[in-house]
């Protein structure tokens, strides 16, 4: 070893650990509201969050694309679905812009598209949909775009009526997709973003096999693909993706039980792709497990993992920006933990935590 590459070493292990922050948001008994919360991206050792703002069901958060801006889910003083805006200081702390309503009931999913000028919202309760316009500040205005679905599928309770489940805008910026678990379908919109506008007339959409309820939507970071977990029939549905027409095109469906594993209350939750395209990662509450596939040069999904005992009720998890670690939320557990990404094979190793955060749903890493 010659002298420079001692000191390169020395110096190496002797620089601080770099943390990642990531941010939780709370659905359900024991929600305060937004935490946030580091992990040492060497070791994987979570820090314990610290509570940034109390704020009424804040089941679901997004970053503006300057990572400035936190917006999240809320309700509104009277019941109704809204969106809140948090100002993020340098010091760590929040500020609340404002909050604006979303028109419809149980805003449930939120998403800022690739300008930073556009939240897109879902209101599960009421099965609509709406584009808040971002301001310079951060702060949001009165909705420029709202839709209402209509219609039902086959299942006696869950789909009686529309129920919006996410909304996911595509990497050119120009479609959000809107699976919608009440009726079977994922919708897609053709996207504006100067105007805010969603393009309605007619949307493009793709029938669901009845009673599978497609719940959250990944487009894939490299490829015209995009993968939907299937809430009821706890499948993925791969697809491909024509950037021209918006079109979703099916072309496999993949279970993300085990073959043996009891299905009586099991439904599926979140689902993510690495950033490398290599890997996709969908949750199975009750069965409180993560799928782990491998995406093959096609599209195509392989399981190659069913990583369990992930805190109970998975109903979350965030991958950080650099896919080195995944972390989950047990919504039941109210606890959070750390997994470590296999960068060659993107299998997960469980770093045998559990951190508290009551009620945690979802996990959201600043990039």
């Amino acid at each position: 070893m010659n002298y420079l590459t001692f000191i390169f070493i020395t110096f190496a292990a002797l620089a601080p650990a770099r943390e990642l922050t990531f941010y939780v948001g709370t659905l359900g008994p024991e929600a305060k509201g937004i935490w946030r919360g580091t992990i040492d991206e060497q070791t994987g050792k979570i820090s314990a969050p610290v509570l940034l703002a109390e704020i009424k069901n804040a089941s679901f958060l997004a970053l503006r694309p300057d990572g400035q801006t936190l917006y999240a889910t809320t309700e509104m003083p009277d019941g109704s679905g809204g969106v809140a805006a948090f100002k993020l200081n340098t010091d760590g702390s929040v500020k609340l812009l404002n909050s604006q309503t979303t028109g419809g009931k149980n805003c449930n999913h939120l998403a800022v598209d690739a300008t930073g000028k556009n939240c897109a919202v879902a209101n599960y309760g009421s099965g609509s949909v709406a584009s808040l316009p971002i301001k310079a500040d951060g702060s949001l205005a009165e909705f420029s775009a709202f839709i209402q679905h209509t219609g039902k599928s086959v299942h006696p309770t869950r789909q009686t009526s529309p129920h919006a489940h996410g909304v996911y805008f595509d990497t050119t910026n120009q479609f959000l997709a809107v699976p919608d678990l009440g009726i079977d379908q994922i919708i897609v919109y053709r996207f504006e973003a100067d105007q805010g506008s969603l393009n309605s007339l007619p949307p493009i959409s793709v029938m669901q096999k009845p009673g599978d309820a497609p719940r959250h939507l990944v487009f894939h970071p490299k490829l015209s693909l995009a993968y939907v977990c299937n809430e009821l029939s706890l499948t993925v549905t791969a697809f491909h993706f024509d950037v021209k027409t918006g079109t979703l095109n099916p072309f496999q469906i993949i279970e993300t039980l085990p073959a043996a594993a009891e299905r009586k209350g099991v439904s599926t939750a979140e689902i993510f792709c690495s950033p490398n395209g290599k890997n996709l990662y969908v949750s199975n509450r009750i069965h409180d497990s993560i799928a782990v596939y491998s995406i093959g040069t096609d599209g195509s999904l392989k399981l190659i993992q069913h990583q369990l005992g992930v805190p109970a009720t998975p109903r979350g998890f965030g991958l950080s920006p650099d896919g080195q670690w995944l972390v989950c939320a047990g919504q039941k557990s109210g606890t959070l933990n750390a997994y470590r990404v296999n960068p060659e094979s993107g299998m997960l190793t469980d770093t045998q935590q559990a951190v508290k955060v009551g009620s945690a749903s979802c996990v959201v890493f600043a990039k």
